[in-house]
């Protein structure tokens, strides 16, 4: 435990990583908000990202009550787990074979191989850690089962209905226990005995029956979650899918003996594996087989070891393919790579016992303490590539150049932190792999609609559209850049076909709602606000847009409850709180428009901040007086701190207020 502590203790300082952690952690709304009867439901009934793990979803949600969005929190609860497991590994195997010193090696290469970095220290790999600690309660019940069958002991059966419920809470952790009960019959062979005579397989089988039906029933579920398999259309021929699996086999294996060059993800190969390294993947897999088959009967372990190293990578090595941008991954190798550490460690072993010469058993320690000592020097290394997007990305960009997925979460990253000539750079770097790639069309679209570039950004996403019509993401992002170029009919229209294509997407609604609002229609709008919240009732920027709906037509009460609703969910916002105090204040409530007004304050206390929110909120009200007070205050400081393009926005805004504002001189 202290070795895992000094390996990924660091993960505390991490940050989330921009993939996969929004949808499973901090973007997720049902997930940050905490332990409901609702949220509890929704764990058990919907998929999260493409797998069917309600435990997994039950843990994040715990830690986000916990802990709320802190993300070192949530790496450390990855830690914890993985240090759990790797205990438990090492009491299992002691239970099983009563060799201590053996077990523990196994642990430790289990617990601290640079492998088990992505494992550990990517939170939406919760799954991984928690699988992997209900498979080592279920080995361990199994264990005590047998053992206790053998003595005939009465109470054999409470051990084996536990294993039968930890093997089912690992499988609504990660699906990729299935294959659990091939290992059993694997440790019944050695080193559990149980398997002497041939004739008893079919009888250990029979035994297994409850569990090989949770897996029948785990393989089910996960082939009808959508976006588990990756569709017809977009999967690699069956002889591809083949030569990367035997080609990924060795390369795994090759990262457990040389863990070098590690990278996440790794790219599928162009135009698929090159025929050499197949076959001499498949001469190398079949000769290893060939020789653990021949010495079973020396040394079973070897046999055990290397069926449990290929029967646990079956869900995950690509014949049934699960990614379309992926050829292997480190992640896959958490629980099957204890196969190939038991088989090394146990060889290493039995040829220490063999030696008479006693300096022969101080060597093979003085190995195994030096490769433990490199093990966790580089597992620590590759762990401190994980502390946030950026390090991750440049540092498989570094390892695997030319790859898409790294490039466009690269650009993702830089784009959030407000860098868009960075982000495009990424972007086109992508598209001179992939031209044909929507995504990275839809996500440069984006960009250079931020920049103003609003001609190149409709391009890029009619470019996409032609590729893949049914992109309801593109049209959507269309709509965003013909909304600000006033253009709000032509939006409406890219908006309801992204409608057809998803129609229970919040997000559209919403866009939807805001567009139909600026065209006046405001029945059909609110229709849409009230769609979104029927579907999300936690989704505040729908509360606060049907408030500001409400609040330009005068229903006073209904948007004042509109943008309360939003500020209990998103209690930092300050512009709902603000636009709260301004409701309030329209009704007469000058103490509870006050109370907002402090707290809208407390949560913007930049005086330029808080009169631009403000003149921004009498402006939705049509308020012009008043907006035209705020912006001159906001005016004045944008001028003294040199914000020349803020100052030019706020003059424009002024401008307009003193058109529309009865009270002001009107220009000839």
């Amino acid at each position: 435990m202290l070795a895992i502590l000094a390996v990924f203790g660091q993960a505390a300082r991490f940050e989330f990583i921009n993939y996969d952690d929004d949808k499973s952690v901090y973007a997720n709304p049902v997930v940050t908000k905490g332990f409901t009867a609702e949220t509890v439901a929704w764990a058990f009934s919907h998929a999260q990202t493409a797998n069917w793990i309600p435990l997994t979803t039950l843990s994040h949600i715990l830690d986000c009550q916990l802990f709320g969005l802190r993300a070192g929190a949530h790496h450390l609860v990855n830690v914890l787990w993985h240090a759990a497991s790797a205990v438990l590994l090492f009491l299992v195997l002691r239970q099983m074979t009563g060799s201590l010193w053996r077990a523990a090696a196994v642990a430790a290469v289990f617990a601290i191989h640079p492998l088990r970095a992505e494992s550990v220290a990517w939170v939406t790999e919760r799954k991984d850690v928690l699988s992997g600690f209900f498979f080592m309660l279920t080995l361990g019940a199994y264990a005590r089962y047998a053992e206790n069958l053998k003595s005939e002991i009465s109470n054999f059966k409470f051990y084996y209905a536990l294993a039968l419920v930890f093997f089912a809470l690992g499988l609504m952790s990660k699906p990729m226990l299935a294959t659990l009960p091939f290992v059993l019959l694997l440790l019944d062979y050695w080193p559990l005995g149980r398997l002497d005579q041939p004739r008893q397989f079919l009888r250990l089988v029979e035994e297994k029956i409850p569990l090989f039906a949770l897996s029948a029933a785990a393989c089910v579920v996960a082939v009808l979650v959508p976006g588990q398999i990756v569709p017809q259309a977009h999967r690699l021929p069956w002889l591809e899918r083949l030569g990367n699996a035997l080609v990924s086999c060795v390369v795994y294996l090759r990262q457990m003996i040389f863990p070098a060059g590690l990278a996440f993800p790794y790219p599928l190969a162009p135009h698929g594996q090159p025929m050499w390294k197949v076959s001499l993947a498949l001469a190398l897999l079949a000769s290893i087989s060939a020789a653990v088959f021949l010495c079973r009967k020396q040394r079973p372990f070897l046999l055990t070891g290397w069926l449990w190293y290929l029967g646990m990578l079956v869900p995950v090595i690509g014949i049934l393919q699960i990614s379309q941008d992926a050829a292997h991954a480190d992640r896959y190798t958490y629980l099957p790579g204890i196969g190939l550490a038991l088989a090394a460690i146990w060889a290493a072993g039995d040829l220490g016992r063999r030696s008479a010469n006693p300096v022969c058993r101080l060597a093979l320690g003085g190995v195994m303490i030096v490769l433990t000592g490199a093990g966790l020097t580089c597992a620590r290394v590759q762990t401190s590539y994980w502390k946030d997007s950026q390090s991750l990305w440049t540092h498989t960009l570094a390892r695997t150049p030319g790859n898409v997925t790294a490039l466009l979460n690269l650009g993702e990253f830089l784009r959030l932190r407000g860098d868009l000539d960075g982000a495009i750079v990424q972007y086109r770097a992508a598209l001179e792999i992939a031209p044909e790639s929507v995504e990275i069309l839809n996500n440069l679209g984006n960009v250079l609609g931020q920049k103003g570039a609003s001609d190149q950004a409709i391009a890029q996403f009619q470019k996409a559209l032609r590729i893949q019509p049914g992109f309801a993401d593109t049209r959507v992002n269309l709509g965003n850049v013909l909304v600000a170029r006033g253009k709000v009919e032509e939006a409406i229209a890219q908006y309801r076909a992204a409608l057809a294509l998803a129609p229970d997407n919040v997000d559209i609604l919403n866009n939807l709602g805001k567009a139909l609002g600026l065209q006046g229609e405001d029945a059909a709008a609110i229709a849409q606000y009230e769609r979104a919240l029927q579907l999300q009732p936690g989704y505040a920027t729908a509360h606060f847009n049907l408030g500001h709906h409400y609040l330009k037509l005068g229903r006073l009460a209904e948007a004042a409850a509109q943008f309360r609703q939003a500020v209990d969910i998103n209690p930092g916002d300050a512009g709902a709180c603000n636009n709260l105090g301004q409701a309030l204040l329209l009704q007469g409530d000058a103490a509870g428009a006050m109370a907002c007004f402090e707290k809208t304050t407390a949560l913007s206390p930049d005086p330029l901040e808080r009169w631009s929110s403000l003149g921004n909120g009498f402006l939705d009200q049509q308020h012009w007086d008043e907006a035209i007070a705020c912006y001159r205050q906001a005016l004045e400081l944008a001028q003294a701190r040199k914000m020349d393009a803020l100052a030019a926005t706020l003059l424009k805004e002024i401008k307009r207020c003193e058109t529309n504002s009865p009270l002001q001189d009107k220009p000839r």
